[in-house]
């Protein structure tokens, strides 16, 4: 059996104590497995420490990494297609050109990642954290990534077409022709990011916080905006609004619109905290029947 040395078998062997990290298609030279047997060969669980691990083009298709630190580590080109990342930590990670569709990515840190074409399609997870990483050019389409923290990301030229991303915090994104036609971004916190450009159509961005924004050339067209936030925004470069839009969303006299539009007073107040919108406070039960007797408790 000819021997073939990975340059990330020692840490990983020391940091992981698996060997499993083998057990990719192309880490050994021994014949294939039969078909049957691929799949177990993939069921491959990850802990432990293995920061800087040298994990580029690795299939890892099925692998569930839990509690585990990866920081620095590189998975260009990696197969990472159903894989589990629970609780993990890839900050500063490089994923470019990584395949990572239908991922699970709950609680996972990829602060200051790469993901330059990489491909999220289908991914699903919550409270995942990607700040200040870059997703330029990235595939988010149909990604269920509820509560999902982008603050300073570059989201430049990603598509994120139908992907859910309720609750976001998408501040100072930079997401410049970025494609979220037919995205679910209620109550998204898109404070200060810079949108010109973007796509969102049909878009429902209901109780979204836009202010600070910049959506030059963006297009609106269909898109839902009850109860939306836009006080101060300028969108007087914006595309395919409407005055029924505007009139469902929350503006103020500093708010530019499109020439023929006006601004209208917001229905309703609307409390957004972190990306996240508090319901309105129920109504007050009904006061109960007076007693004749009852206990003075002093303050």
């Amino acid at each position: 059996m000819k021997q073939i040395v990975s340059p990330f078998r020692r840490s990983a062997a020391a940091a992981i104590g698996l060997g499993v990290l083998l057990l990719g298609s192309n880490a050994l030279a021994e014949p294939a497995p039969p078909p049957q047997d691929r799949d177990v060969a993939r069921m491959v669980s990850l802990g432990g420490s293995c920061n800087r691990c040298e994990l580029s083009g690795r299939n890892l298709s099925g692998a569930t990494f839990t509690g585990a630190t990866f920081i620095s580590a590189t998975l260009v080109g990696a197969n990472l297609r159903g894989a589990e990342l629970l609780g993990s930590n890839f900050s500063s990670s490089d994923f470019s050109r990584a395949d990572m569709q239908g991922v699970e990515i709950n609680g996972a840190n990829f602060t200051a990642a790469l993901f330059i074409d990489t491909s999220l399609s289908g991914a699903e997870g919550a409270g995942a954290v990607f700040a200040r990483s870059n997703m330029s050019r990235a595939n988010l389409s149909g990604a269920e990534l509820t509560g999902v923290n982008m603050n300073a990301a570059i989201l430049t030229d990603a598509n994120a077409s139908g992907a859910e991303l309720f609750g976001a915090n998408l501040a100072n994104l930079s997401a410049r022709n970025a494609n979220f036609s037919g995205a679910e971004m209620q109550a998204a916190n898109m404070t200060a990011g810079d949108f010109s450009g973007a796509n969102f159509r049909n878009a429902e961005l209901d109780n979204a916080r836009l202010s600070r924004g910049q959506f030059a050339r963006a297009d609106f067209t269909d898109a839902s905006l009850r109860r939306t936030d836009i006080r101060g925004v300028d969108l007087s470069a914006a595309r395919g609004l409407t005055q029924d839009q505007v009139g469902e969303a929350c503006a103020d006299d500093a708010t530019r619109l499109p020439r023929g539009l006006q601004t209208g007073a917001c229905r309703s107040r609307t409390v957004i905290m972190g990306g996240r919108v508090r319901a309105p406070e129920p109504p007050a039960p009904p006061a109960p029947p007076r007693v004749r007797r009852f206990i003075a408790v002093g303050q």
